[in-house]
């Protein structure tokens, strides 16, 4: 295999001004977020003492990017997709600042805290989504799939970085600077997004289609294709099963006695996986079973989770999370692949619209019912359950969904989508 498959191509960030811009924007908003990842959950805890609230709010959050993705891909489509991405970034700065001042109050307020995460997650979905739509523009679509490469390594990175990051600034500040610093860092971004050109969408292509009918004649062709429900099974299982983090704060603090650094470090470890998983993820282009593998793989990370519930020690329970975080990555990668083959080319854009609300739907449902497992388990047994109930499910998918056993690679690191009107086979009910 050559050098060239394994790892990301990142020329696009010389030759292309625009795209530079907006990888520099997001790529300090990602370390604003990884700040808030470990701030939010931890000022619920504390506050609270309860993993459910840490779930639900976080569930809150995940509400409002649900609603905030499929509201905004119709504006997207309506409005110049750089005012509504300017427009979002601003309003999300506003609620971090609101966040950093509830932390400095003497009593902060739970309902401010849970007021403001459904507040950014709606107005952060509405600049995602204006600026995956903004993509094609500004790097033309036969260089989506290496913008998109370029893209997942930052985040990853952003993630590994952030978590100990905003560890280290609560353990020596508080909570009300690292707000603070992710309002001051949703500020600069705007200075890059600020180059980007006008982006006004073609609305005399629609037909004069109603979005919601548009929208649900994308729900109907998910739900009438096997591959691609079986594919998004599994990845909804994976998804949900990334929802344990909301275990973390109440596992640092009665399996390894942590504090608010080795927090961090916990919310660093997937990341870390992660990253690798998209930095040498040139293999996955090349599987003759890739809906094989990718079942095998989502089956290796909720076996992951089962062997960190047990662990005790902590650089032990941070391998672990590593090597599940790189799972979970190539994963993704081979059902983002999947979905895209088997989608033909008139439906791309509804599909991944619903593919992205399912994620952050999928993400919600993981953290409530995670916290809520939480309240009647221990932290451990609660975790051991998500990776032992994920396993079976999982299984259960692979061996009644011959379309996912059966499926042949045929991509091959191509970068046009190869239409493909339905998969052989049958889902059974599980």
């Amino acid at each position: 295999m050559s050098k060239k498959s394994l790892f990301v191509d990142f020329s696009i960030l010389k030759s292309n001004r625009h795209f530079r811009h907006v990888f520099i924007a997001r790529t300090i908003s990602l370390l604003g977020l990884g700040i808030l990842s470990v701030a939010i959950p931890l000022q619920t805890y504390e506050l609270t003492g309860d993993s459910f609230h840490v779930g639900s709010v976080m569930a809150v959050e995940g509400a409002g990017l649900f609603v905030g993705l499929l509201w905004g891909g119709v504006l997207a489509d309506r409005y110049d997709r750089k005012k509504l991405i300017l427009f979002a970034r601003t309003i999300c700065g506003v609620g971090f600042l609101g966040m950093a001042i509830n932390a400095w109050l003497p009593q902060p307020s739970l309902a401010v805290v849970y007021g403001l995460a459904l507040w950014d997650g709606f107005f952060g979905a509405l600049g995602v989504t204006a600026l995956l739509a903004a993509m094609p523009f500004i790097v033309g679509r036969e260089h989506l799939i290496q913008a998109r490469a370029v893209s997942m390594v930052s985040m990853r990175l952003a993630s590994v970085i952030s978590p100990a990051l905003g560890g280290v600034i609560i353990a020596f500040g508080n909570l009300g600077w690292s707000y603070m610093l992710a309002a001051l860092g949703t500020g600069l971004t705007l200075i890059p997004l600020l180059g980007l050109p006008t982006m006004k969408p073609d609305t005399a292509q629609d037909g004069g289609q109603k979005p919601l009918w548009a929208l649900a004649e994308g729900f109907a062709f998910v739900f009438s294709n096997p591959l691609i429900l079986g594919v998004v099974g599994v990845g909804i299982l994976v998804t949900l099963a990334t929802g344990v983090r909301v275990l973390f704060p109440a596992l640092n603090a009665s399996q390894f006695g942590g504090g608010a650094f080795e927090l961090g470090l916990l919310y660093s470890a997937v990341p870390v996986g992660a990253a690798l998983g998209a930095l040498l993820s040139g293999w996955a282009s090349h599987l003759r079973q890739p809906g094989l593998v990718m079942a095998g793989v989502s089956l290796g990370a909720f076996t992951c989770l089962m062997l960190f519930s047990l662990s005790n020690a902590l650089p032990i329970a941070l391998f672990i999370l590593a090597v599940f975080g790189y799972l979970v990555a190539i994963a993704g990668l081979l059902e983002y692949g999947l979905v895209q083959d088997a989608t033909p080319d008139h439906y791309l854009g509804r599909v991944n619209a619903i593919w992205t609300a399912q994620d952050a739907c999928g993400d919600s449902v993981g953290t409530l019912g995670a916290g809520l497992l939480g309240k009647w388990l221990s932290a451990t047994g609660a975790v051991f359950a998500v990776g032992a109930g994920s396993f079976a499910a999982g299984l259960l998918l692979l061996l009644g969904c011959r379309s996912l056993r059966d499926v042949s690679g045929r991509r091959q690191g191509e970068e046009a989508a190869v239409e493909k009107e339905g998969a052989e086979g049958d889902c059974a009910s599980t």
